[in-house]
């Protein structure tokens, strides 16, 4: 399922990577921020929001990258370039991730930077929605988001304009050994 996910997701600019391990995923989003410019200045700062992933690391390597923040904060959020969230779920047959969202971190990194990082676990990859109906439970989630592909709308001529009303890039980042967020 993952070709699959990934033909469709780079169908609607997405890049799409994928690593065996936990700190191969960290050598490669470390990086990726420093190829990018991440630095200490507004503008430029990298916002991490709290996740799984983040439990099962050594964080001493990524407190050395200049720039790089885990308090997620809605003034921080506006100046930040880069925000790095876990996904929960992905939708082979669109491309599709779904976020259960109902912390404010994981909107505030997930739709204010210009680039969005995203970390999902391989083996949440679903097939479709129908799949995914049956893992949501309403009742403890207050907010899903979808996000496929960077953000995108268009005029009423048809005009394309990226990253109008949310990030202009989105990078997901599969990792294999992090296991399934449901």
């Amino acid at each position: 399922m993952y070709e699959q996910f990934k033909a469709r997701a780079e169908g609607v600019s997405a890049e799409v990577f994928r690593f065996n391990t936990r700190m191969e995923t960290v050598e490669f989003i470390s990086g990726f921020l420093r190829r990018e410019g991440i630095s200490d200045v507004p503008g430029s700062y990298a916002l991490w929001a709290e996740s799984p992933f983040l439990d099962g690391i050594d964080r001493q390597a990524l407190d050395k990258i200049g720039g790089l923040k885990f308090e997620v904060t809605r003034d921080l959020a506006a100046v930040a370039r880069f925000g790095i969230s876990q996904m929960n779920w992905a939708m082979a047959d669109t491309g599709t991730l779904v976020q259960d969202s109902s912390a404010v971190e994981q909107r505030l990194v997930s739709s204010l930077t210009e680039i969005h990082i995203a970390l999902i676990s391989t083996g949440s990859i679903l097939p479709d929605m129908p799949t995914l109906l049956t893992r949501l439970h309403p009742d403890q989630s207050a907010y899903i988001a979808m996000i496929t592909g960077a953000s995108r709308t268009a005029d009423i001529e048809r005009v394309l304009t990226i990253g109008v009303h949310g990030p202009s890039r989105l990078v997901i980042v599969f990792c294999d050994e992090l296991e399934g967020a449901n």
